[in-house]
């Protein structure tokens, strides 16, 4: 059973940064795509950024272009999403999610492992 642990959720101003930690200590595959999505109150889940973890290629939503960056951290065996500037319409649950293969940009095929979604909220 692969496991997604998340990590970072937490209540930030607006203007300010957070990272977010992704890490799926069970996968074997070196070969995977790991997605970042975000689900504001009442709206749908959308994908914002993705990751090869094999070659650390990676993409982001032309949404959060300039403000959302994801890396690999080779040392700490993670997936970082890093955001700033923070406004609160970027508030929401953040999910880690992870499929075998490539990524592309692209958000199907599905993504078949999920983390819990830690919140985070812009607010003053």
């Amino acid at each position: 059973q692969v496991q997604v642990v998340q990590s970072g959720g937490e209540t930030v101003q607006p203007g300010g940064a957070l990272t977010v930690s992704c890490e799926i200590p069970g996968y074997t595959e070196y070969e995977y795509c790991v997605g970042w999505f975000r689900q504001a109150r009442g709206k749908e889940r959308e994908g914002v950024a993705q990751l090869h973890f094999g070659s650390a290629i990676n993409y982001t939503e032309t949404s959060v272009k300039g403000r959302f960056t994801v890396h690999r951290d080779d040392e700490a065996n993670l997936v970082r999403l890093h955001m700033t500037p923070l406004q609160p319409a970027a508030s929401g649950a953040y999910f880690c999610a992870a499929r075998p293969g490539v990524c592309g940009g692209t958000w199907s095929p599905r993504f078949a492992y999920w983390g819990q979604g830690p919140q985070v909220t812009v607010s003053s």
